[in-house]
C-alpha cells in the first residue's frame, strides 16, 4: 500500500468513526434539534395535503406556517382561519403544543419519561434547560409538567367558551380551545384574520389571554415554586425564580407605560381601553405570546422601538416564551454595571454570579445578533420592503414572537425562507447553544454552595 492510499484510508477510517459516534452517541443538544425538525417536517407533510387546505397553498407556504406552529412563533403567510380546514387547524393546534410543551418537558423525552424509566441523556437535559435540582426526581417533574399544562389550557379554553358565545364567535368552543392552547404556549396564533383587534374593548377576553400567557412565560418552575412557598413547603423562592419575578413585570409595565406616551393611537381611546391595550400589546411582547389588540401595522417608530427591545428580551428560561430571556439580560447589565464601577464580581439581586454563566450571557448575545445580522443581510438582497420593517420581521422570528408591521404576508419565496430559518434557529439554535454552554458550566460547578447559577 503507498502512503497516498495509507493516508487516505486513515481518514476515511476516522470519518467512519466520527459518524458512528454521532449516530450512537448524540449529545443532548442534537436530540433536541433532532426532535424538532422532526415535528416541522411531519407538520409540514400534513399541512400540504389537499385534505387541510380550504384554498390551494404553496409548499412554502405550508412549511412556514408549520416551523412558526412548532417554533410557536406565530408569524403567518396565510390566513389560518380562512386557508385550512379542520383537519388543518387540528394539525396546526398539535403542532403548537407539541412545540410548546416539548420546549417545556426536552421535547419528545417527557412522553417517554412519563410511560418509562428516565434515562441519563433524557435527565442530563432536563436538569441542564430547567435548572433542576439533583435531589428533584425528573421523571415526577416532568409529569407534573404536563399535568399542569393541560389543566390550564383546559380551564382557559372553559374559560373563553362563553365569552366567545356571547361575542358571536363561530364554532365558540373550538375558537376558545384554539386561542387557549396558543396562548399558553405563546404561539400567537388566532383563527382570526385580525388577530384580536375585533376583542380590544373586551377587557375579559384579553384578560383571560393575558393570564394563559403570563403562565406559559413563566413556565412550570417558577410557578410551582410559588404555589409551594404559598403553602409554606419552601422556605423561600430560588434565586432565578426572585430574578424573574422582578424583571419580567418590570419589564411589561415600563413598556406599558411607553407605549401609552408614544403611540397615538392608544392615547386616542377611552382612558381604560387604552390602558388595556398598552398593557396587553406590552405583555404580548414580552411574552412573546405575538397576539395583537391594535393594529400593528400602523405603528409610530417610538412604539416599534418598545417592542423591538421587549421583543429581543422575551421571557423566562424556564417558559415557552422565546427571546434572549430576561434573566441573560439582567446578567448582561450586572456585568455592564460591574465594569462601569470597576468590580471584579458581576452581582444580581446582590448575589454574585458564575463567570461561566456570565460568558454564557454575553456568548448567547452575541450569537443573536450575529444571526440577526446574517438573515437580515438576506432580507435586503431578496425584499423590496423598508429596513425598519425587516428588522421588526426578523426580530420576532428570532424571538419568536409573531407579532408582525404587515411584512411578513408581503414576502417572496426567498425571504420566506429566511423567516423560517430564524424562527427555527430562535426555537433551536440559541437554545441548543445554551444548553451546550451550561452543560460546560454544571461540570465545573464547585458545590451547591457556590455562587448563584442562574438560569438562561
Amino acid at each position: 500500500m503507498t502512503p497516498v492510499q495509507s493516508s487516505f484510508l486513515r481518514r476515511v477510517t476516522r470519518l467512519q468513526a466520527r459518524l458512528h459516534h454521532w449516530l450512537t452517541r448524540p449529545s443532548p443538544v442534537r436530540y433536541v434539534a433532532i426532535g424538532y425538525l422532526s415535528y416541522m417536517a411531519v407538520g409540514w407533510a400534513l399541512l400540504a395535503l389537499p385534505v387541510a387546505q380550504q384554498v390551494p397553498l404553496a409548499a412554502v407556504d405550508a412549511l412556514f406556517i408549520a416551523v412558526s406552529a412548532v417554533s410557536t412563533t406565530g408569524l403567518v403567510t396565510v390566513d389560518p382561519g380562512a386557508s385550512f380546514t379542520l383537519f388543518g387547524e387540528v394539525v396546526i393546534l398539535a403542532l403548537i403544543q407539541v412545540g410548546g410543551l416539548g420546549f417545556m418537558t426536552i421535547g419528545s423525552f417527557a412522553w417517554a419519561a412519563l410511560s418509562g424509566p428516565t434515562g441519563p441523556l433524557r435527565e442530563r437535559v432536563a436538569r441542564m434547560v430547567f435548572s433542576v435540582a439533583a435531589t428533584e426526581d425528573v421523571r415526577r417533574f416532568l409529569r407534573r409538567v404536563v399535568v399542569f399544562s393541560l389543566v390550564v389550557e383546559a380551564a382557559g379554553a372553559l374559560a373563553l367558551w362563553p365569552l366567545f358565545l356571547a361575542a358571536g364567535v363561530e364554532n365558540a368552543a373550538w375558537a376558545a380551545l384554539f386561542t387557549s392552547v396558543s396562548a399558553f404556549c405563546t404561539a400567537g396564533f388566532a383563527l382570526f384574520p385580525d388577530s384580536l383587534e375585533s376583542f380590544a374593548a373586551d377587557p375579559l377576553v384579553l384578560g383571560v389571554v393575558a393570564v394563559l400567557s403570563l403562565l406559559g412565560a413563566l413556565g412550570f418552575l417558577v410557578v410551582s415554586e410559588v404555589w409551594d412557598r404559598l403553602r409554606g413547603r419552601r422556605a423561600e423562592l430560588g434565586f432565578t425564580c426572585r430574578l424573574v419575578l422582578r424583571a419580567l413585570p418590570l419589564m411589561i409595565l415600563a413598556g406599558t407605560a411607553l407605549l401609552l406616551i408614544a403611540e397615538p393611537s392608544v392615547l386616542a381611546r377611552p382612558w381604560p381601553e387604552a390602558l388595556a391595550a398598552a398593557l396587553f400589546q406590552s405583555l404580548s411582547a414580552a411574552t412573546t405570546v405575538g397576539f395583537n389588540s391594535i393594529p400593528t401595522a400602523g405603528l409610530v417608530p417610538a412604539a416599534v422601538m418598545v417592542l423591538y427591545v421587549l421583543m429581543l428580551v422575551g421571557a423566562s428560561p424556564s417558559g415557552t416564551g422565546g427571546g434572549l430571556k430576561v434573566t441573560t439580560v439582567a446578567v448582561l447589565a450586572a456585568l455592564v454595571r460591574a465594569t462601569a464601577r470597576g468590580e471584579s464580581e458581576v452581582r444580581v439581586l446582590g448575589v454574585p454570579v458564575r463567570e461561566e454563566r456570565v460568558r454564557q450571557a454575553a456568548s448567547v448575545l452575541g450569537l443573536a445578533l450575529a444571526v440577526l445580522g446574517l438573515a437580515l443581510f438576506a432580507l435586503s438582497l431578496t425584499e423590496d420592503q423598508p429596513f425598519d420593517r425587516l428588522l421588526f420581521e426578523a426580530l420576532s422570528a428570532l424571538g419568536t414572537v409573531g407579532l408582525s408591521l404587515g411584512v411578513t404576508a408581503e414576502l417572496g419565496t426567498g425571504g420566506k425562507l429566511v423567516i423560517v430559518a430564524l424562527m427555527a434557529i430562535g426555537r433551536i439554535g440559541v437554545l441548543g447553544f445554551a444548553v451546550a454552554v451550561a452543560a460546560r458550566a454544571r461540570r465545573e460547578a464547585a458545590s451547591a454552595a457556590a455562587p448563584a447559577d442562574v438560569a438562561l
